[in-house]
């Protein structure tokens, strides 16, 4: 987007526009992108054994971000102004979707991998808008740098393969926890009651720490992060049933007795400034099931948009 059009020349309402998140500008050529976080979709829900429709949350999230100005928010609580010059400055870009190949899940997974080993070897962080949470497991495979990976999630996808079925929505985080290059697998917000006990003692016998919702309650969240060492290299998913059900209507697998908004927000707050991310991933916003007012999708934008000025703020340049 050129600066003759982002300037106070036009009034840019939510609805008008080509809907890249945030307005950012597009890059369509990696080898020139010069930004700190390269966003893209990943619009892909064939990992979903139960409702489909996440493919269509990676646009969804980009029109909801657009009610949001280009030149940042101001936070009342804290008195700041965040993501003032992120924008205009090209330190967050847009740079479209991930190839699906329908029916293929191998080769989408590989080209999922592919633009995160991309992203990475240009020196950004990459953000993906899924897509169901089948899509964490190349993404992180796509890193291929030692990192620590941090779950935000209702159940712990960690089921073992059966009848064929390796690459379901239930399954990621085991394949996740095989790769050699995480260095620890931690899982918050664990509550669902269709967890099995056997996927439990599978995820802690690789190393998994586990943090249930009522644990998570028990103490301050930088208590619980104490396992991690500060200052590495982390990855965090965000499975937006991870939420309580009451705040996610647009989720195929939500579940009760899940964070509030704060709750979520201040934890993730809380991992950015204990770590150095380097790659985060947010899935399973199904806006056909949502609300007529997006709900779920202005509620994940609102997320990654205060968590994106959280990070921006930890990262002034110079």
């Amino acid at each position: 987007m050129s600066s003759n059009m982002r300037g106070s020349e036009r009034l840019n309402r939510a609805f008008s526009g080509i809907p890249t998140f945030l307005r950012a500008d597009y890059c369509d050529v990696l080898s020139e992108l010069r930004a700190d976080v390269a966003v893209f979709g990943v619009p892909f829900d064939e990992g979903s054994p139960w409702q489909p429709g996440t493919r269509f949350a990676p646009r969804s999230l980009r029109e909801h971000s657009m009610r949001f100005a280009s030149t940042g928010f101001y936070d009342i609580q804290r008195d700041q102004h965040f993501l003032t010059d992120v924008i205009s400055q090209g330190r967050l870009v847009d740079v479209g979707d991930v190839d699906v190949l329908p029916t293929h899940v191998i080769g989408t997974h590989d080209n999922i991998s592919t633009l995160v080993q991309m992203i990475r070897q240009r020196g950004a962080i990459p953000l993906a808008l899924g897509g169901d949470h089948s899509v964490s497991y190349p993404l992180i495979r796509g890193i291929q740098e030692p990192v620590h990976v941090v779950q935000f999630d209702a159940h712990l996808d960690f089921a073992p393969a059966t009848h064929g079925v390796h690459f379901s929505n239930g399954q990621p985080f085991r394949h996740v926890a095989a790769l050699e290059h995480v260095q620890s697998l931690t899982q918050v917000g664990i509550r669902s009651l269709r967890v099995r006990p056997s996927e439990v003692s599978d995820a802690r016998q690789q190393g998994s720490h586990i943090i249930p919702m009522a644990a998570f309650r028990q103490q301050p969240f930088i208590e619980q992060l104490k396992h991690l060492p500060a200052g590495e290299k982390c990855y965090i998913s965000i499975d937006i049933d991870v939420l309580d059900f009451s705040l996610v209507p647009g989720c195929a697998s939500a579940e009760p007795n899940g964070m509030r908004y704060d709750e979520l927000r201040d934890a993730l707050q809380v991992l950015l400034q204990r770590m150095d991310i380097i790659g985060l991933d947010l899935v399973e916003v199904n806006p056909q099931l949502d609300v007529p007012t997006g709900a779920t999708s202005y509620l994940a934008a609102h997320l990654l948009v205060e968590t994106l000025g959280m990070l921006f703020a930890l990262r002034q340049p110079g």
